[in-house]
């Protein structure tokens, strides 16, 4: 399949809501080449991933999100250029030359991928590595074997780093976990590997749907996991005691509503790809429909929200 990258130019505050209408459109997820933060990482006196140079420019931050070549496609990109006439209309000047354009492959991608993608521990037991690279794992650690294909997810994000730390902490043997917005899988396969009794992973995108089988079966872990095409909450059936939702605001918003419905009464909801300024209208949302936030995590301006039922 052909896909399209549509990459903008933009200050840095104009990033975020950038990339938050690049998501509403339809795009599974956005890369963000920030080389202020190249620079950070860089003096940070941690930088040891790969020998990239100081960064010179550091105004310019590149969004890109990609888009199937479609017959959805041209709605899509004519909705783009609309959405960025009102940005600007909001903040004022914000772009560094017009919005490009290129076509990708489906093994252009996955070779991309490579490029950035390794072995990455979290927590205090989970590893997640690629399938192209070897490790060795250590007593006690729980290795997760993932290739993102056209997937969302590969574990390295702040939000998906916390979501797996969040799982150590509230996943016992008899859980049973809804994965909402699955991805390449892996806050599904993680769950498994930290003992939940079944998860049931959903996405509304069927690529999406195809990569996570497979990196559930790579994992040998299709009997405890299953993996469906579905919107939010409707590809499930009965409740479960942890929900996992690593996705953005405003879609974690209208999730809200059937979370009392389908949470046990002591589970857990762990919500995240929500950045810190949206948090007081989650946590709104969340209130309005009888639940609590029971703890945050933040890191690079995202958090993680907590939340049961009030009792």
């Amino acid at each position: 399949m052909q896909w399209i990258e549509v990459n903008v130019s933009v200050t840095h505050e104009a990033v975020e809501a950038v990339a938050d209408m690049l998501t509403s459109i339809g795009s599974k997820g956005v890369a963000i080449e920030d080389p202020q933060l190249i620079n950070d990482l860089r003096n940070s006196g941690t930088w040891e991933l790969c020998d990239i140079p100081e960064q010179e420019n550091t105004e310019v931050v590149t969004v890109s999100a990609y888009y199937a070549d479609d017959e959805k496609l041209e709605k899509r990109l004519a909705e783009i250029d609309e959405q960025l006439a009102l940005i600007e209309e909001r903040i004022g000047k914000y772009r560094f030359g017009n919005t490009r354009f290129r076509k990708v492959s489906e093994q252009d991608w996955a070779n991309e991928w490579k490029q950035y993608f390794h072995v990455t521990h979290v927590g205090k037991s989970l590893v997640i590595k690629p399938s192209w690279e070897e490790y060795a794992p250590k007593e006690g650690e729980h290795v997760i074997e993932i290739d993102p294909g056209m997937a969302f997810g590969t574990g390295t994000h702040h939000t998906t780093n916390m979501m797996m730390e969040r799982l150590e902490k509230v996943i016992t043997p008899d859980s049973t976990v809804f994965d909402v917005g699955t991805g390449s899988g892996i806050l599904a396969i993680a769950a498994a590997m930290l003992g939940a009794k079944s998860v049931k992973a959903v996405d509304i995108d069927g690529v999406a749907v195809r990569v996570a089988k497979e990196n559930v079966a790579d994992n040998g872990l299709s009997e405890q996991i299953e993996v469906r095409e579905g919107d939010l909450l409707h590809g499930t059936e009965g409740k479960a005691d942890v929900i996992i939702a690593n996705i953005i605001a405003d879609i974690v918003i209208m999730l809200l509503q059937d979370i009392p419905q389908k949470l046990n009464d002591n589970g857990v909801l762990l919500a995240s790809g929500i950045i810190e300024e949206r948090m007081p209208d989650v946590e709104a949302a969340a209130q309005a429909q009888g639940l609590y936030v029971d703890a945050v995590d933040h890191r690079g301006g995202w958090v993680v929200m907590q939340m049961k039922k009030k009792k």
